[in-house]
């Protein structure tokens, strides 16, 4: 099962971003978004590393609520390295 939890932008340069989710920071190419990307919007990423998708502030950050939630009720979840997509 695959999971995509938002990721933040904290910078973009030559057709890259670079995200943040649950303090992992990854490197994502933009080549399939069809709208401009800028530092504090929230992307999904899929496997591969390519943002495919701009998510609305408010519901990234109820999702990333939720998904904290759900970390906090299994600690040995929350310590494994996330499979974010």
């Amino acid at each position: 099962m695959c999971l995509a939890a938002p990721s933040k932008v904290i910078e973009v340069r030559d057709g890259m971003a670079v995200t943040e989710c649950f303090g992992q920071i990854r490197e994502v190419s933009l080549m399939l978004m069809l709208e401009e990307v800028t530092v504090g919007d929230y992307l999904l990423i899929q496997a591969g590393g390519f943002a495919f998708e701009r998510v609305e502030a408010e519901r990234a950050e109820e999702a990333l609520a939720v998904m904290q939630e759900l970390l906090a009720l299994d600690p040995e979840a929350a310590a494994r390295p996330l499979g974010l997509i």
